[in-house]
């Protein structure tokens, strides 16, 4: 058996199968937008299910009737009807199914009525009988109501509820995450002198454990002997499961033992709980060492078992193995379930693995395991994450021909996508397709619309949008307005950012601390540096706190105009304040200072960052090396600027950098440049090709057309850094 011989190889890292699966060939089908397919309607119930039953009916048929009936009234008439007959008297099994039918609908005076009948006609109900009350209140959190039928079974028919009843209702509190109620029934049960079996306190300690009351739950299995009862596998497995939900698998393998002193057996339950334990902890070779010890004891996996591994192996990073061993567990026959597939199609996702998320799909479809919405959902959003819109959109066409209407989500991925890479005239008709469809965009997809149009500077479609969302019936939210005065500032339409950020009080939207920041910048860009005061001290009578980004763009503002003794005082205040100064608010105030040829300001400035614990970024650098080579700074230092910054990996930009040179070449120091030249050369950016040529021509002594070359190369790497 393959399996077999896979455990005891007792290493969980070489299985010895691998995953081939067929591609999915997205080229293969031609794009259309998501929005023109149409919506699939689902059948009508056929009205042949409204006839009456023959006079002649069996209890059978009438039973069937009522099952298909989907609503109460029809569901009151067929019974009354069929009561009527003078050759028919309901028995048990039909109150119990209209009691359900009832019950399923939420018709619970109806059901009070249905028990009436019964009582009337000494119909005697049975256990299963007051379960159906108990269930169906449950189902509608009713659980007080579920409690109460208790008393309703002893009031109507004189019946005192037995220790399955009480079990029962248990059982549903503790489904229901009632663990209060729990505790209330449990001593209502003891009161009453209803002596509690093993299943009764092991609900109990279920109770417990999922309450995160563990030490109570072994207390409550020390009083199982004051009843006679012993724990068996069910109690143990219980204290395992939960002290490994609390992440304490030691404590778990100890119960485990003490179980086994018990002569208690373990059961499959409790083997895949411990390996679910190791896998949780990532000790993923336990697990297989532990499964090997149990497949000698006769154990044999099963679905959970291989759910476990095969999750445990993902999320410890092995995602082959986890591929590997899912491919193993088909072979064994095992199906693996809607959730197992897209919790590895998500995780392959997350790590950055699309094509084998897309295999996994593959496989999904060749087990006929049909693919959910959240399958294409998280396949669609990751797509669009990485900006492949083409494949995006095709995941999508297949999702609607597959008969699974796109939701929301679905929309909101790919119109981010489209945002993403400037498709904004697509995204909008994206919106209406989806609105068309009947799928109600939300704020987060006029938020993402928006904030996709401030981005392209398309400040009047997205002003449009904003507006039409009230009419819409969309709530506009901090997001929104933030997003629409971020974009207004940035654009420099700081007069329309000032109307909405006005708005925001009127309307009682909460102002944060980030669109304070986005309207001070925005004011400082505009030189309106006391109205962006102004607003510092309004935001700290609202209880907001500036932080660095304030201070840094006020820092950048009082450059702007010119005022950098301001600024150098509020660099200052920072510091009195006890924060960390970051670069964003020396970068302004030194190049400033270099402008004004204050060259030994900007470089104290400069050098006091790192003594301060806030090593200067790229830009401090770059800043500093322009102002030497346009400021006539001492070539020396220039001169060792430069080499930090290699060392560093930064590179200047071009024009200083061929500043730099002529001043070299006028001085005789082709030397000192040839040295720069190679520091620059072993950086990665550069290509052999590249390396080549500048190498050739310093060697013939072209160094003019050397620093060209190399400066060509800066303007290029520089474009692209963010």
């Amino acid at each position: 058996m393959a399996l077999s011989c896979c455990l005891l190889q007792s290493h969980p890292f070489t299985l010895p199968y691998r995953l081939n699966l067929p591609p999915l060939n997205l080229s293969s089908r031609s794009l259309k937008p998501i929005c023109s397919i149409p919506r699939r309607e689902l059948p009508s119930i056929s009205a042949s299910l409204t006839h009456k039953l023959p006079p002649d009916f069996t209890t059978k048929q009438l039973l069937h009737a009522l099952s298909q009936r989907n609503d109460e009234t029809s569901a009151l008439n067929l019974f009354h009807w069929a009561s009527k007959q003078p050759n028919f008297k309901p028995t048990l099994p039909v109150y119990e199914e209209i009691i359900r039918k009832l019950g399923h609908l939420g018709s619970f005076d109806s059901m009070k009525q249905i028990l009436e009948d019964m009582r009337a006609s000494n119909c005697r109900p049975k256990k299963g009988t007051f379960l159906i009350f108990i269930e169906s209140y449950a189902k509608r959190d009713l659980y007080d109501d579920a409690i109460g039928v208790l008393d309703m079974i002893e009031q109507a028919f004189g019946m005192k509820p037995g220790r399955d009843t009480y079990n029962s209702l248990l059982e549903v509190l503790v489904n229901g995450n009632k663990f209060k109620l729990v505790e209330s029934v449990r001593s209502m049960m003891f009161t009453r002198g209803v002596r509690p079996d093993v299943f009764t306190f092991n609900i109990s300690i279920k109770a417990l454990c999922k309450s995160h009351q563990i030490r109570h739950a072994i207390l409550l299995i020390e009083d199982m002997s004051n009843y006679g009862l012993a724990p068996d596998e069910i109690t143990y497995t219980t204290i395992m499961k939960g002290y490994i939900e609390e992440g304490n698998l030691e404590t778990a393998l100890r119960i485990k033992e003490e179980m086994i002193a018990a002569q208690c057996p373990l059961s499959k339950k409790t083997v895949n709980v411990l390996i679910l334990g190791y896998c949780k902890e990532g000790r993923i070779k336990e697990g297989f060492n532990f499964l090997e010890e149990m497949w000698v004891e006769g154990f044999r996996p099963d679905q959970f078992t291989f759910n476990y591994l095969v999750l445990g192996l993902w999320k410890s990073g092995h995602v082959k193995q986890a591929l590997e061993l899912l491919d193993l567990m088909l072979q064994e026959g095992f199906d693996l379930d809607i959730f197992m597939f897209n919790t590895l199609i998500s995780g392959l996702c997350k790590s950055g693995q699309g094509d084998e998320a897309m295999e996994v799909l593959n496989q999904m479809i060749s087990r006929d395991c049909s693919p959910d919405t959240v399958t294409f959902n998280t396949l669609i959003s990751n797509l669009c994450k990485e900006k492949q819109m083409e494949q995006a959109i095709e995941i999508a066409c297949i999702m609607a021909d597959k008969g699974i209407q796109p939701d929301v989500y679905t929309f909101n991925s790919l119109i981010r996508g489209l945002c993403l890479t400037k498709n904004d005239d697509l995204a909008i008709d994206l919106l209406h397709g989806m609105k068309r469809l009947g799928c109600r965009p939300n704020e987060y997809t006029l938020n993402i619309l928006i904030d996709g149009l401030c981005s392209s500077g398309k400040l009047d479609r997205a002003l449009g949008l904003w507006r039409d969302m009230e009419s819409s019936g969309c709530a506009r939210d901090e997001v929104t307005y933030a997003t629409l005065i971020a974009g207004f500032c940035k654009n420099r339409k700081i007069e329309q950012a000032e109307e909405i950020f006005y708005q925001m009080e009127l309307q009682a939207v909460p102002r944060d601390t980030s669109v304070y920041n986005s309207m001070i910048e925005g004011l400082c860009m505009s030189k309106r540096m006391e109205k962006a005061e102004e607003l510092v001290d309004q935001m700290i009578l609202e209880g907001l706190q500036p932080n660095v980004v304030t201070y840094g763009s006020l820092i950048k503002g009082w450059c702007k105009v010119g005022l950098i003794d301001n600024a150098s005082r509020l660099l200052r205040t920072i510091e009195t304040k006890g924060m960390t100064l970051s670069p964003q608010a020396y970068n302004p105030l030194i190049h400033a200072l270099f402008q004004q040829k204050r060259t030994k300001e900007a470089m104290r400035l400069f050098r006091e960052m790192e003594e301060k614990g806030t090593p200067p970024d790229a830009m401090s650098y770059r800043t500093v090396f322009r102002g030497f080579c346009s400021g006539g700074g001492p070539i020396g230092e220039t001169i060792d600027l430069l080499v930090e910054m290699t060392e560093k990996r930064i590179t200047p930009d071009s024009d200083s950098f061929h500043m730099l040179a002529d001043g070299l070449c006028a001085l005789s120091m082709e030397d000192t440049l040839v040295m720069l030249v190679e520091r620059f050369i072993k950086m990665d950016f550069f290509t052999e090709n590249e390396v080549s040529g500048i190498m050739g021509l310093m060697k013939i002594r072209k160094f003019q057309d050397a620093v060209v070359h190399i400066g060509g190369i800066l303007s290029r790497r520089n474009r692209k850094r963010p």
